[in-house]
């Protein structure tokens, strides 16, 4: 995860919890990926703030139940090894493959910039990501549908370095999640940070029904008299995520403008408040520890250090090096 500092609802929903959920069953690997947030910093002072946001991010994870004791978790430039595989996976990666890759015209178009224009490392942010993948001979990545062509970027240069060489990394395979697509209090972008319309985690619960109040509902309901239409409301939407089962009543008493959007903004937020209450009690204990995120930062990239050295010896050894 690129560190943005403290997460939001659409973090939690899209990401998060399935994170937590998959150290049940694998060998987990999560790592902050400082060097990727590099390829879009504008300044200095942006990148300055790179540390920071790992810290409030990484917070963010342990008291969502990211288990140091069960998962590796480090930031991706504390282990070199990295950026020595991305350096020799470039060597055998067609410049066309790249090219391709349909966020990357995205990214560019967000940019608003042109290819000419963009950086070496924007290039070639997928030769960095498959060896974020298979430094550690990961052979499963969790992703939503929208991250497909980059897994099968990552398999293809997987099978050409097999194949010239040999065949020592396993073929990542991606395993879609659920990652629902958590609109903004704008009621019609994706929730981000950058575009002002989120809901922080770490909030306190006064500030989460602050940000509710001016949230975008029905356009047509000017009045609490005139009937809703709860199927356009984001309100509605998140509802389901933190107050399933309140919605039939709340579909029909909108319907019949027997319910007004404030009151309904008011319940879901309370409702958010009391879903993410432990979340927030262990993130106070964390922070409660100046020195926690660093420790758990420090031996997860030392565990991740030993099984990344190991597989550069084998790349240097089969490259010829």
């Amino acid at each position: 995860m690129r560190p943005s500092g403290r997460l939001h609802l659409g973090n939690w929903l899209g990401a998060l919890k399935n994170w937590v959920k998959l150290q049940e069953s694998y060998e987990c690997f999560y790592c902050a990926v400082d060097v990727h947030a590099l390829t879009t910093i504008k300044d200095r002072e942006e990148a300055q703030s790179i540390q920071g946001n790992i810290y409030d991010m990484v917070l963010d994870w342990l008291a969502a139940g990211i288990n140091p004791d069960k998962s590796i978790i480090f930031v991706q430039s504390s282990v070199p090894d990295v950026l020595t595989l991305q350096s020799l996976l470039s060597m055998i990666t067609p410049l066309g493959w790249l090219m391709r890759v349909p966020t990357f015209k995205e990214r560019i178009r967000q940019m608003d910039t042109t290819e000419d224009s963009v950086s070496y490392g924007l290039v070639g942010y997928p030769v960095l990501m498959t060896s974020d993948i298979i430094l550690y001979k990961a052979d499963t990545v969790p992703v939503g549908e929208d991250q497909l062509p980059h897994i099968e970027l990552a398999r293809e240069i997987v099978r050409r370095f097999n194949n010239i060489f040999e065949p020592i990394f396993p073929e990542p395979k991606a395993v879609l999640t659920e990652a629902p697509m958590i609109f903004g209090t704008d009621g019609f972008s994706k929730m981000s940070k950058s575009l002002d319309n989120h809901l922080e985690l770490a909030a306190t619960p006064e500030e989460t029904l602050k940000r509710l109040r001016p949230a975008y509902t029905d356009p047509n309901r000017l009045r609490k008299t005139d009937p809703g239409n709860p199927e356009v409301c984001n309100i509605y939407k998140l509802h389901n995520y933190f107050n399933p089962s309140q919605l039939t009543k709340i579909h029909d008493e909108c319907s019949n403008a027997l319910r007004g959007c404030v009151d309904c903004k008011i319940e879901l937020g309370e409702k958010i408040n009391e879903s993410l209450e432990e979340f927030r009690y262990r993130r106070k204990i964390f922070e409660g520890q100046p020195n926690f995120v660093n420790d758990v930062l420090e031996s997860g990239a030392a565990k991740a250090r030993l099984i990344a050295s190991e597989t550069i010896d084998e790349v240097r050894s089969c490259m010829g090096l």
